[in-house]
């Protein structure tokens, strides 16, 4: 079959043809309607993901919806390797599979899935968000970040700020629902302009960038805030200051969607479905062909605005 496939741990996935493994038992196979692009492939690709490198050579994409043999429209993650969803096809365990209604895009689906759950889970599971809270969403110009925004209104936050470093990027977060934004650029206190906007510090903060813009927002902290970090686009590494995490009684608190039980998973994104069927969760997505998988990929690495699917 046509797939996208890496060779080599540091390469440019090649589209190729890939023969999937045999199905074992609670596995099946899932012809790929569109599979989706995540930082993860680019992590795990590079071969010095904290989990550990996949086997090579194997087919890039951890995502995708498709349907199984037996007709079921279904949103699926974590293939079984050396399968990836970047393909005509997937291997995927049957306890992975969520059923996607057919009146909904594909994309936006596959939005709610890696990208969506890692700001919904950040916000319900981790923060354990309370109603009328004050929420700061950093990086909040990509796809966790504008679905972050989205989410914890739905949440029920009392206040949303969201802070980026494109001025363009906020207006479309004004637009999602932050009720202030922040550019993180070009600004001389930052911790104090974050302060300022959530009108005395975020009592939970949802961070994919970590760096300098985390050190600005454990700074501008409330007191007994959540510090929830998700990625590192913005550093590896960040230089906070222990009196702010001290005492605020600052909580820093790691996320990852894979750790999270399964139960709590699947009845997340089926809220997240349900709220975009209803147009509560918007994201713009950007459909490209299997073969522009090399074109794609580079695109990733620059951090899209845009949700990026591969259509096989």
């Amino acid at each position: 079959m046509r797939a996208a496939v890496l060779s080599a741990y540091g390469e440019v996935p090649a589209l190729g043809e890939f023969d999937l493994p045999t199905t074992g038992d609670g596995q099946e196979i899932v012809d790929v309607e569109v599979a989706g692009l995540n930082p993860i492939d680019i992590s795990l690709a590079s071969g010095t993901f904290y989990a550990g490198p996949p086997p090579l050579p194997y087919v890039v994409g951890r995502e995708g919806v498709g349907r199984t043999a037996a007709g079921t429209r279904a949103y699926f993650d974590g293939p079984v390797p050396p399968s990836g969803s970047i393909a005509v096809q997937a291997l995927v365990t049957s306890s992975s599979l969520l059923p996607v209604p057919d009146d909904v895009d594909a994309g936006l689906a596959v939005a709610c899935g890696i990208a969506g759950l890692a700001a919904w889970l950040a916000l319900e599971w981790r923060a354990e968000l309370r109603p009328g809270e004050t929420v700061l969403v950093l990086g909040a110009s990509g796809t966790v970040g504008r679905i972050a925004v989205q989410a914890a209104k739905l949440l029920g936050a009392g206040r949303v700020v969201a802070a980026a470093r494109d001025a363009d990027t906020l207006e479309v977060a004004t637009a999602d629902g932050a009720d202030a934004t922040v550019k993180l650029d070009g600004v001389d206190d930052l911790a104090g302009a974050l302060r300022d906007a959530c009108e005395g510090g975020p009592n939970v903060t949802i961070d994919p960038l970590w760096g300098a813009p985390a050190a600005a927002a454990v700074d501008a902290a409330a007191f007994g805030a959540r510090h929830i970090q998700l990625g590192q686009s913005a550093g590896a590494t960040a230089e906070l200051s222990a009196g702010s995490v001290r005492g605020k009684l600052l909580s820093i608190l790691g996320h990852a969607n894979f750790v999270t039980p399964a139960e709590v998973r699947a009845d997340a994104y089926t809220r997240m479905v349900r709220h975009a069927a209803a147009g509560e969760i918007r994201i713009e997505v950007e459909r490209i062909p299997l073969g522009g998988v090399a074109g794609a990929w580079a695109r990733q690495q620059d951090g899209p605005r845009r949700k990026l699917v591969l259509e096989p």
